[in-house]
């Protein structure tokens, strides 16, 4: 299981990449396909932020920086991306133009920030995070500015990977608070978690509403042997879409829903983006072998 915590700020502190841990796939919000985005290590070792067209063509660095820059989120209109950084020495969320232009923090914590995902409305910001007292991952909500910082999970155990639903209405999530991480679905401001799976295998990074909001993507089975799945939103309807060989995790909806983007991981180094059918049929690489990190879809709108 690829923890949050643990794994993100001890493998930026001992190896200067986050080395196992993925980053967070947005809520693919309905619209036209743009590029997409995701983090990829360079031969420093640390990781910066890139996009490609869906073809694998037109690779544009977005980030250049000698700290770990990941986590990519773009916002409904895609015009923006969220993402996690330690360049002040800890996490946190920042957001920049979808250029990778006017980069500036959004959260300033002191704990850790990462996993961001903008609401439908493009105003907030979930992410997973706390402060720096609380022994758990917490899901918190944050306006894209940076204020109005509200927790809106306080459990025993972890709750990881926000992705709001594409009406705004739902958070889904996953959670190990009954001993082992599932994967649950709770109302927007935080109340009414109800667990969604309940198979015996951890289900960890992460889950991904469709952009009509009746499924969720997300991955089955520990790591080396993860698998993406995709069930309808109340659980029913479970299919597995990927086999391997590799861990699969990541799953990253195309805002036409025709295509679910994701990682692959053989070990080694060697963990590229890949692109399937919503089906799970066309499995292909997006750009490249290397170690790249959980990708976002652009969504793209009228005024584009």
């Amino acid at each position: 299981m690829r923890r949050t915590t643990a794994t993100l700020m001890g493998l930026a502190m001992t190896a200067g990449v986050i080395g196992v841990a993925a980053q967070s796939a947005d809520a693919t919000y309905p619209g036209g396909v743009g590029r997409i985005a995701f983090g990829m290590a360079g031969p420093e070792g640390n990781g910066n932020l890139y996009s490609v067209l869906p073809n694998g063509r037109g690779l544009r660095r977005l980030t250049d920086d000698p700290f770990n820059d990941l986590c990519p989120a773009y916002s409904p209109d895609g015009r923006q991306i969220a993402f996690c950084s330690d360049r002040t020495g800890a996490f946190e969320i920042w957001a920049m133009n979808r250029d990778g232009s006017r980069q500036h923090p959004v959260t300033s914590l002191g704990g850790y920030a990462v996993f961001p995902d903008y609401a439908p409305d493009g105003r907030r910001i979930a992410f997973t995070g706390d402060e720096g007292t609380d022994p758990n991952d917490e899901i918190s909500v944050v306006n894209a500015r940076g204020a109005g910082l509200q927790q809106l999970t306080h459990n025993t155990g972890n709750s990881d990977y926000p992705a709001w639903s594409p009406d705004g209405h739902k958070i889904a999530f996953t959670s190990d608070r009954t001993g082992i991480e599932q994967v649950y679905v709770m109302n927007a401001d935080g109340s009414d978690p109800t667990q969604v799976t309940f198979d015996p295998t951890t289900h960890d990074q992460l889950p991904d509403w469709s952009p009509n909001g009746r499924k969720i993507a997300y991955e089955d089975g520990a790591s080396p042997n993860g698998r993406i799945f995709v069930m309808n939103a109340n659980g029913t309807g479970q299919r597995q879409l990927t086999t391997g060989p590799g861990d699969d995790f990541g799953a990253a909806w195309s805002p036409d829903g025709r295509w679910i983007a994701f990682v692959r991981d053989f070990g080694s180094g060697n963990r590229p983006v890949y692109v399937m059918r919503a089906d799970g049929s066309d499995q292909h690489l997006l750009h490249g072998v290397a170690k790249q990190y959980v990708p976002a879809w652009q969504p793209l709108t009228w005024w584009h």
